[in-house]
C-alpha cells in the first residue's frame, strides 16, 4: 500500500433521500442538533453566487498548492457527490478555478469544498455551483502530488469520512457522519419547527422576555 499517494472507492455513501431531507435544513440547526462543536471552521465560506450544497463526500487529501488528485477525485466522483479538499488551508496557490468548477459541474457533481484558495473568484461568484473554500489567489496551483483519494480528513478539526454528509450554507459548512444521520435529522428537524414557531410568534408580538432576567438571577448578576 502506497501511504500517501493513493486513489481509493467510497465503499459507502450517505443515501440520496437523507441528503435531500438535510438540504431543507439550516446548516445552524444541524450544528446546534451536535452539540455546537462541529464546524468546517469560519475561514470556509461560500463563494458562488449561492445556494445548499448537500451531498456525500469524495474526500482529498491533497499537498498544499498542489491539485492533481483533485482532478482525479472529479474524474472519479458520483453525481450528487461533492468532493472535498484538505489542502491545510493553504492560500498562497489556488487549487481549482473556472475550467475545473465547469467540468464538476458537467459531471452532475454537486460542489467543490476547499480547505485552501480558489481563483477565478467573479466567474465562481456568477455561478450557482456550490463552492466554499478559504480564500482567494491568482496564483496557480501545481500538478505533481502526492495525495490521497477517499481517506479521512479533517478540516480545521471536523473530520470527514468518505461516504459522510456534507451541508453548506450561508453560515458555513458542517460534516454529518452518516451513521448519526438519522439521529442528528430528527433533532435538527425539531429545532427548526421550534424555531419557526417562535419566528411566527415574534411576528404576532407574542415573545416573553422574562427568561433573560431569570437566567441573569440564577447566575448571580448583580443591579437585576
Amino acid at each position: 500500500m502506497s501511504i500517501g499517494f493513493r486513489v481509493l472507492p467510497v465503499e459507502r455513501r450517505v443515501p440520496a433521500d437523507v441528503v435531500q431531507r438535510f438540504s431543507q435544513l439550516p446548516v445552524a440547526n444541524v450544528s446546534d442538533a451536535m452539540g455546537r462543536i462541529f464546524a468546517g471552521g469560519a475561514s470556509l465560506r461560500p463563494m458562488h453566487a449561492g445556494g445548499v450544497l448537500a451531498g456525500p463526500a469524495v474526500t482529498v487529501k491533497a499537498r498544499p498548492g498542489d491539485n492533481l488528485m483533485l482532478h482525479k477525485a472529479l474524474d472519479i466522483a458520483q453525481p450528487g457527490d461533492v468532493v472535498v479538499v484538505d489542502g491545510a488551508g493553504h492560500l498562497t496557490n489556488a487549487l481549482i478555478g473556472e475550467m475545473m468548477t465547469a467540468h464538476a459541474e458537467s459531471r452532475g457533481i454537486a460542489g467543490i469544498v476547499i480547505w485552501g484558495a480558489i481563483r477565478d473568484a467573479a466567474a465562481i461568484r456568477a455561478s450557482s455551483f456550490p463552492v466554499f473554500a478559504a480564500g482567494v489567489t491568482h496564483r496557480g496551483p501545481y500538478k505533481d502530488g502526492p495525495g490521497e483519494v477517499n481517506v479521512p480528513i479533517a478540516i480545521d478539526g471536523m473530520v470527514i469520512n468518505p461516504g459522510d454528509l456534507l451541508l453548506g450554507d450561508d453560515d458555513g459548512l458542517i460534516c454529518v457522519a452518516m451513521d448519526d444521520a438519522e439521529d442528528i435529522y430528527t433533532k435538527a428537524s425539531a429545532k427548526h419547527a421550534a424555531e419557526t414557531a417562535q419566528l411566527e410568534k415574534i411576528a404576532r408580538g407574542e415573545n416573553p422576555r422574562a427568561w433573560v432576567d431569570e437566567t441573569l438571577k440564577r447566575l448571580g448578576c448583580e443591579g437585576v
